[in-house]
């Protein structure tokens, strides 16, 4: 079992940066696949970033350069810094914690933070 509690959403201004953390219960969560997700009013939730149980990130073409995913394993907690960021990137944003890769485990995902870009 594990439980996902997002941080650190809110408004900031076009350009501005934002760094959101997601903290996760649970004695494993070193084995767990990270990844952040997005979800903007009357569209569909899509691939903000992944990061590997070893530390190896996966970036969606449109976040290269301006977002970094990383994971503290001695924390439980991963992180997405944004930077540059535009009002299109305005959605809830999600942590999922996906252990599907292991036999047994399944995906979690968080509730959600909000983060709004605008002037």
């Amino acid at each position: 079992q594990v439980q996902l509690v997002e941080s650190g959403g809110g408004l900031v201004q076009p350009g501005g940066s934002l760094r959101l953390s997601c903290a996760a219960s649970g004695s494993i969560f070193s084995i767990y696949a990270m990844g952040w997700y997005r979800q903007a009013p009357g569209k569909q939730r899509e691939l903000v970033a992944t990061i590997t149980s070893s530390g190896v990130p996966n970036y969606a073409d449109s976040m290269k350069g301006r977002f970094t995913i990383s994971r503290d394993n001695a924390k439980n907690t991963v992180y997405l810094q944004m930077n540059r960021l535009k009002p299109e990137d305005t959605a809830v944003y999600y942590c999922k914690a996906d252990g599907t890769v292991v036999p047994g485990l399944r995906a979690y995902w968080g509730q959600g933070t909000q983060v709004t870009v605008s002037s």
